[in-house]
């Protein structure tokens, strides 16, 4: 198996048909198809091994790079090898390629090992020169989503929380680097702050970060050894390949549904959305999951860090209606927080990983003020009249004393429901809620002492747990349910999304991340249950 790390990771990267005849210079990796094409690696006798080529992985969280590199662990079982090549290995891509048995640098390549950072951006000032204002609703002295519009720097209990998570996703990291390369974990950090990646790559030999090094060649004469073949093309197979064939194998028995949320929770899709949790979509969904007598459990995946509270509320609804039908277990991503988590909470269990964005219980609301941008910078003025003291609301005046207290009691209001919601869901005392509330963000290994989910694991612990639930032995097959376009539909939109992918980085490059945090930040407006936080490793 060739297990290619270039490109964007998603949790499910799109039907690309467009890119799969002609290639795409920014392609999408599928967590799924590279779980999938691993486990069928393991059981395959054709397999001999996995051959992980190394190259520049972009947008994988934490807790996404670590599903992958528990799969290896468990394909290591076996007996069968993993060897790694790179170039130039990203701290996400070593941390995965930390488990084979050889990694392989090029002789002129470079190990990108320096720790983890948060730099957040604001744009309180950029607002002020503009001429914006924004008028901000919030419960929850941690919940941050707001900070980049009203300061120019982190609070105090911002800081607490983002500097608690990321030192405890790197001393996971540490840990298990450490017992892969046997490597202390003092050593590991020395590394980490002495910019190894601008280290000559003997010296990464010296110190055990890397086992070998050569150029592409001579990994290929080292797989040829490995398999036997000594001439004509390497016997490799693409994920893509191996995924497609592992899920086309005939299966009997009771169905598991596997349904997939991720993105940002919103009302209704539009057709410039990508990647979101589509309120509308997902009821009906389960509620068809809910009435198909023929599914015995459902596995919600969920990687989302929420977004409006009315729709989040939504799918709190139906989630709950299916649990009292069937077994519902969460099997969480990179980050089910906000509304990610109010979504999460009504099921009988919660799986997250160890590195798992989670929480992060708060409510906030948005407004803009655009008058002054309109009128001094553009030459806008409005005017009009009223029947009544708030037939103007969001129109054309200032929010009065009276609009915003009633502003802020609906938001306490929802903040009230979404902590009551997790106490019945999660069996919790109020007091216990509200204590671990207020917008906190958790890792995955401090949730789970706190009572916010119920074990460790991927996806794969998640369907297990579903399977004894519904108390169905051996005799169960796993279905997964995604919505996405075939055929011509699947063509039109993957043009779509390449033309206007192209024209953006064309113009924005680098900064291409940047603006979309940018683009993202300004959309939120309403009451909202969302959490800012995207942890990735480059």
């Amino acid at each position: 198996l060739r297990l290619t790390l270039n490109g964007e990771l998603q949790e499910d990267a799109p039907n690309d048909p467009l890119g799969d005849l002609f290639g795409s210079t920014y392609p999408t990796l599928s967590l799924r198809e590279i779980q999938t094409a691993i486990q069928g690696a393991k059981e395959n006798p054709n397999i001999d091994g996995i051959y992980i080529e190394a190259q520049t992985l972009l947008g994988a969280t934490p807790a996404m790079i670590r599903d992958i590199r528990e799969s290896l662990a468990d394909f290591k079982k076996s007996g069968k090898y993993i060897i790694a090549y790179g170039d130039n290995y990203t701290q996400g891509a070593y941390y995965i390629c930390s488990i084979a048995d050889s990694i392989i640098l090029n002789p002129q390549g470079q190990v990108n090992w320096c720790g983890m950072a948060s730099q957040p951006i604001f744009y309180k000032d950029l607002l002020e020169k503009i001429g914006i204002k924004m008028q901000v609703f919030k419960v929850g002295s941690y919940k941050s989503a707001v900070e980049p519009f009203t300061a120019t720097r982190m609070s105090d209990a911002n800081r607490e929380q983002v500097t608690s998570y990321l030192n405890d996703i790197w001393q996971t990291m540490l840990t298990d680097v450490s017992r892969s390369r046997s490597i202390k974990k003092d050593l590991l950090n020395e590394y980490a702050d002495s910019m190894l990646t601008f280290r000559p790559a003997e010296e990464l030999v010296r110190n055990g970060m890397v086992d070998s090094l050569c150029y592409i060649d001579g990994i290929s004469r080292m797989l040829r050894a490995k398999t036997g073949k000594d001439k004509g093309a390497l016997p490799l197979v693409s994920v893509k390949e191996l995924a497609a064939a592992t899920e086309a194998t005939p299966k009997k028995g009771d169905k598991i549904a596997v349904y997939y949320a991720y993105g940002d929770i919103v009302d209704r899709k539009t057709e410039w959305s990508e990647n979101v949790i589509d309120a509308e979509t997902v009821c009906r969904d389960l509620r068809t999951l809910r009435e198909d007598e023929s599914v015995k459990a459902v596995v919600l995946r969920v990687n989302s860090g929420g977004g409006s509270a009315y729709a989040s509320e939504q799918i709190w609804h139906e989630v709950k209606l299916l649990r009292e039908a069937k077994p519902v277990v969460v099997s969480m991503g990179g980050m089910a927080a906000s509304g990610g988590y109010y979504i999460s909470c009504p099921a009988d269990a919660i799986v997250a990983d160890k590195m798992t964005l989670t929480g992060s219980i708060g409510v906030f609301g948005m407004i803009l003020d655009t008058r002054e941008a309109l009128k001094n910078k553009l030459g806008i003025t409005i005017d009009g009249v009223q029947s009544n003291a708030s037939s103007s609301f969001l129109a054309t005046e200032p929010l009065t004393p009276i609009q915003r207290s009633m502003i802020m009691r609906g938001v306490d209001r929802v903040y009230t429901t979404f902590t009551n919601n997790v106490a019945e869901g999660r069996n919790l005392p109020i007091e216990k809620v509200l204590d671990i509330a207020g917008g906190r963000v958790w890792l995955g290994q401090d949730a789970l002492e706190i009572g916010l989910i119920d074990t460790y694991g991927g996806l794969k612990t998640a369907i297990a747990l579903a399977v004894d639930k519904a108390e169905l032995g051996d005799n169960y097959r796993v279905v997964e349910v995604k919505e996405e376009p075939t055929g011509f539909a699947a063509i039109i939109a993957s043009l779509n999304v390449s033309v206007r992918e192209a024209f953006a980085r064309s113009e924005l490059g680098l900064m291409m991340k940047e603006y979309n945090a940018v683009r993202e930040a300004l959309s939120q407006q309403g009451v909202l249950m969302y959490s800012p936080y995207k942890v990735e490793l480059r």
